[in-house]
């Protein structure tokens, strides 16, 4: 049992190095929101510092469950600054925000409560999965 988790660590190891070091040199990065407002907040900060330290990182933001929330029309954190501006400050830095469609048939959103600067997927899950196995991100969990 041991032997298999650390091969599984162990590979786990090095396709994320493999993500890190890819042929371009660009760093890779999915951030996944799924537990609301608090943690959305920590994420963006983590996004900018991540961008000034490294202004050529790709950086994709997948939200499902009440991850989704600060990409609705409306958001606003505890203090009462709303978030749109801070995701149109982070789209103009590149950076792309994805909300799961599950989600929004779930709670029953109206995927036009949606702010324009996000893409809605069909799967937030699989969005994550698929941008790790397929394009070589590395996972972030704000």
């Amino acid at each position: 049992m041991k032997k298999i988790f650390f091969v599984s660590l162990l590979g786990l190891f090095l396709s994320a190095w493999a993500a890190i070091a890819s042929a371009d040199g660009e760093v890779k990065a999915v951030y996944h929101l799924n537990e609301g407002i608090e943690q959305a907040v920590g994420a963006l900060r983590n996004a900018r510092n991540h961008l000034d330290a490294d202004p050529t990182a790709k950086i994709v933001f997948v939200a499902h469950g009440k991850g989704i929330d600060f990409l609705l029309d409306g958001a606003k954190d505890k203090n009462g600054n709303p978030f749109d501006a801070t995701v149109q400050t982070l789209k103009q830095r590149n950076v792309e925000f994805r909300v799961c469609r599950n989600t929004l048939t779930t709670r029953k959103i109206d995927p036009s409560s949606v702010i324009p600067d996000a893409t809605i997927v069909p799967s937030g899950v699989a969005e994550i999965a698929r941008l790790q196995a397929k394009e070589g991100f590395v996972y972030l969990r704000p």
